[in-house]
């Protein structure tokens, strides 16, 4: 495919301006005009029962990535989309198509391939709440739930499938009558992390058995070389939406690190979750065998932290999502699964307990925060042993951190108070694995009885 063909509309943020802006002026120009015009949905060419389900949701004017991608999509082309996370990328694709289904319904219209269970369930609820008053159907076809009753929900046909490529392939080769022979739209949304986590060989499947006469969108918030490979394989002369072509964290981010001990890691957070109390936190672990031991630490010290990882089961995990956005939880504990397009509307902190290895899961991570306009904070823990890493992000995002202010002779107070949490945590852990599968209960509240102890000193 001629790269000719492709054409490139783009929104130069401050920080993209300087290294290449010689080319690209007039387009710039155009947009900015346009920008200037463009103000609701309705300007983009969004049907009137969709513009009012867009008000109902809260969404008043369109931001940046919708601003592009809508009004080419709705005239028929595809559409790759770069943005950075929290720009609205969703409804991007999804106005689009209710659009498309309103002028012609048909069942198992569109299937949209996710890298996480988490997204797609968040992408299901917001074409539901976009689709209500038209009667649009959606079934999440992803692991971690039984076979059985997701073939019963496609056997109705729903109009839009949201899928992780795995599960979808096991449906696609086992379940009896069902076939996606009839699509008209594929999107895939964080295509990016699809092929990090080696699903390509799926995703190879899923083009084999669907119409090659269809619409694809591509969704993404790094151009890496393999979503070029793919992008070449799955589209007709994409017009490429680029609303930010460096990697970015958002302007109203404060962003800061600390750099300590590789030991005194649990106490250092403990006093910060305590110097900032009132926020609610995400922090984010490189194992789940961690994230499930900092949870468990911080409840022996009377902090509501819930765990979100992948051994977790389906239910737990929605289970935990659902308590830490309903605020009955302040402290998520969470691995690379959550860092990726979860719209959780009130994270006011995320800390980077360990690292990110790979720097780009860093702006995700960061990217849970500071949504949709608002401000907020990220802290990475920097030990003795992560320095290069962290050099390598702050080179990737082109800023230099500045350093949280922390007190240690503070910090080394909580030490003893710390260390018989930790003790009690590992205790805890251990029981944890003897009970049989399924005899876990409810690991919300599981430390109480320790934290009593912990409380009272008593050893």
């Amino acid at each position: 495919m001629a790269d000719d063909s492709k054409k490139i509309v783009g929104i130069k943020t401050d920080d993209a301006k300087d290294g290449d802006s010689s080319n690209d002026d007039n387009s710039n120009v155009n947009i900015a005009e346009n920008d200037e015009q463009l103000k609701t949905f309705k300007d983009l060419g969004v049907t009137e029962v969709l513009c009012e389900a867009c008000e109902q949701l809260g969404w008043k004017t369109p931001t940046k990535i919708q601003v592009e991608a809508i009004p080419v999509a709705l005239q028929g082309k595809d559409v790759i989309g770069l943005a950075e996370t929290g720009s609205g990328k969703t409804g991007a694709f999804a106005l689009p198509i209710l659009q498309s289904l309103l002028a012609s319904a048909q069942r198992l219209h569109t299937l949209i391939l996710t890298p996480t269970r988490e997204l797609a369930f968040q992408i299901a609820e917001q074409f539901e709440a976009l689709g209500s008053s038209i009667g649009v159907k959606t079934a999440v076809i992803v692991g971690g739930i039984d076979m059985m009753s997701q073939s019963l929900v496609l056997a109705k046909k729903p109009h839009i499938v949201i899928a992780t490529p795995g599960r979808l392939i096991d449906h696609l080769e086992n379940t009896k009558g069902f076939s996606l022979r009839a699509l008209k739209f594929l999107v895939m949304d964080e295509a990016d992390r699809i092929l990090n986590m080696d699903f390509e060989t799926e995703v190879d499947k899923i083009l084999k058995v669907i119409p090659r006469d269809r619409r694809t969108f591509l969704f993404s918030a790094t151009m890496t070389k393999k979503v070029a490979k793919l992008q070449r394989a799955a589209l007709k002369d994409p017009v490429k939406c680029a609303v930010n072509t460096k990697y970015s964290t958002v302007e109203k981010l404060q962003q800061y690190y600390v750099f300590i001990p590789s030991k005194y890691k649990d106490c250092y957070l403990v006093s910060i979750i305590n110097e900032l109390a009132g926020n609610s936190f995400m922090i984010f672990c490189s194992t789940c065998n961690n994230a499930q031991r900092v949870a468990l630490l911080l409840r022996n010290l009377g902090i509501t932290a819930i765990p979100l990882h992948g051994q977790m089961s389906q239910n737990k995990r929605l289970g935990s999502l659902n308590k830490f956005k309903s605020k009955s939880r302040s402290v998520l504990l969470a691995t690379d699964v959550a860092s990726r397009g979860l719209d959780i509307p009130h994270v006011d902190c995320v800390i980077n307990y360990d690292i990110p290895t790979h720097s780009k899961d860093y702006i995700h991570r960061v990217g849970r925060t500071a949504r949709a306009g608002r401000s907020g904070k990220s802290i990475t823990f920097v030990t003795q042993y992560d320095v290069e890493l962290f050099q390598r992000i702050e080179t990737l995002i082109g800023k230099k951190l500045p350093a949280f202010p922390t007190q240690e002779e503070e910090v080394m107070m909580l030490v003893e108070r710390v260390s018989e949490a930790q003790r009690f945590a590992r205790i805890e852990q251990g029981e944890k694995r003897k009970r049989p599968r399924g005899e876990e209960g409810d690991d919300t509240e599981q430390s109480s009885g320790v934290r009593k102890k912990v409380r009272g000193g008593n050893r």
